[in-house]
């Protein structure tokens, strides 16, 4: 339109591309509203178009969050985006679903020390918990990662086991056992091959008891909360006394009973019945029911130890 024309019109330049701005967003906004009816939502891709107009729509709404952002929308128009759906800070919206995923994952595993592989609410929330320990994985904005930090810390103080100086392994092991002894399991009772969740725990705690000078003092303060103590050291004399004198009855026969008797506690949590039969870690049967009965019946041929390691189980005639 030449500037005649404008003028027979009596319009300014400026009057039409104002007119034609505002047009460019009423189209913006129904072909937002279109898609919000037909996909239920308005997470848009960038790089999507809009069939109907071939209407860019993925880059309008980029358009509209940096005008929003710099304060140049009005909020007649924020607030009719606002009522289809838009989310401003598609960062945040991110983190808000993830984190959603990370409580779902506490709720079920009283931690956030999840392996990289987890996943919640069909979200890889293993993989993320990673990325935001890692250094900067918070953002950039310094304001905005406090707040990220606190939301995590809301659902679990530990959420970054490395700033404890211990590894996301070793936090969920620690968690795992604290929920077994909470359930009623023996600590003597937690021995290799006792799992929970999947991991195997009792595994896991004789490395804690056998490499006890390795740990931090705070790894070991809370280890002995939940009555874990330093593996004693083997005497020498008594290894050799043990070798001259040949293995004497009940000896490596009775420590695998006593440790599938364990091993049974710690999953049913009561004593079994004669009929049972405890497969070990190594693939071996064990008919530790009968076993009870045969230590009954010799509990007079047993050491003090013996007696004592089966009292702690529960054993009521030793």
């Amino acid at each position: 339109m030449t500037r005649e024309s404008l003028c027979r019109l009596d319009e300014k330049p400026c009057d039409v591309e104002l007119r034609r701005r505002r047009q460019d967003w009423r189209r913006g906004a129904e072909a937002a509203y279109r898609y919000r009816q037909r996909e239920e939502h308005l997470d848009v891709p960038y790089e999507h178009v809009e069939t109907v107009g071939a209407f860019p729509l993925g880059r309008w709404l980029s358009d509209q969050r940096r005008a929003y952002r710099a304060g140049t929308m009005t909020g007649e128009r924020a607030a009719e985006l606002e009522k289809l759906g838009i989310v401003w800070d598609t960062a945040d919206h991110g983190f808000e679903q993830n984190l959603a995923a990370a409580r779902a994952y506490y709720d079920l595993h009283g931690t956030l020390a999840a392996p990289r592989h987890a996943t919640a609410l069909d979200l890889a929330v293993g993989q993320w918990l990673t990325n935001v320990r890692r250094p900067g994985g918070l953002g950039k904005d310094p304001g905005r990662a406090q707040r990220r930090a606190a939301a995590l810390a809301a659902i679990d103080p530990d959420w970054n086991p490395r700033e404890r100086g211990w590894t996301v392994d070793w936090q969920r092991h620690h968690t795992y056992l604290a929920q077994l002894l909470a359930e009623g399991a023996r600590l003597t009772a937690v021995v290799p091959g006792v799992t929970w969740h999947g991991e195997d725990v009792g595994r896991w705690l004789a490395t804690q008891r056998r490499d006890w000078g390795r740990l931090s003092a705070e790894q070991q303060r809370r280890l002995g909360e939940l009555g874990v103590r330093k593996a004693p050291r083997a005497r020498r004399t008594a290894a050799k006394t043990a070798a001259a004198s040949g293995p004497r009855t009940g000896g490596a026969a009775f420590q695998k009973g006593l440790k599938a008797l364990q091993q049974y506690i710690a999953r049913e949590g009561g004593l079994p019945g004669r009929a049972v039969v405890e497969r070990l870690p190594d693939g071996t049967e064990h008919r530790t029911g009968i076993w009870i009965a045969n230590q009954k019946a010799r509990r007079d041929k047993l050491d003090q130890a013996q007696l004592q390691a089966l009292a702690d189980l529960g054993i009521e005639w030793a």
